[in-house]
């Protein structure tokens, strides 16, 4: 009997000490996956902003569109309507190209900080969500 109750300690004993390491290894990498998580949420709120320039200038780009086209087509020459249609796909366009660079430039920039803090925060390898980015929307 004694025999089992020496062994039950040194169980009990290897236990808790394997379970204290874990407790100081857990709470350095909490604090790690926390500051990824920080990391992740700063770029989030960036990217929001970002995507709500985005689709709000897209929103513009569209309804200016519309409107230089309903004039265009009021136009009594074809010659007339032919240089409006032109212009306004052209303004169109231009300005479709301009809230892109803008959006992606935003975007790509969101991704770099949040890369480069992650990489601050020293968390366990897999913790972060990098490579998902190229799920992001590219803004064509």
């Amino acid at each position: 009997m004694a025999g089992v109750g020496i062994a039950a300690t040194a169980v009990i004993l290897a236990t808790t000490l394997v379970m204290g390491a874990e407790t100081t290894t857990t709470t350095a990498t909490v604090t790690k996956i926390s500051c990824v998580g920080t990391a992740v949420n700063a770029r989030e709120a960036s990217i929001d902003t970002a995507m709500t320039a985005f689709t709000t200038a897209t929103n513009a780009s569209y309804a200016a569109r519309a409107t230089a086209l309903r004039q265009a087509y009021a136009s009594t020459t074809l010659s007339g309507v032919k240089a409006a249609v032109r212009a306004a796909w052209a303004t169109f366009n231009a300005s479709e190209k301009s809230t892109r660079k803008t959006w992606q430039t935003a975007r790509n920039a969101a991704w770099a900080t949040y890369r480069t803090t992650a990489v601050a925060c020293k968390a366990p390898s897999g913790t972060g969500d990098g490579v998902n980015s190229a799920s992001e929307s590219s803004g064509d």
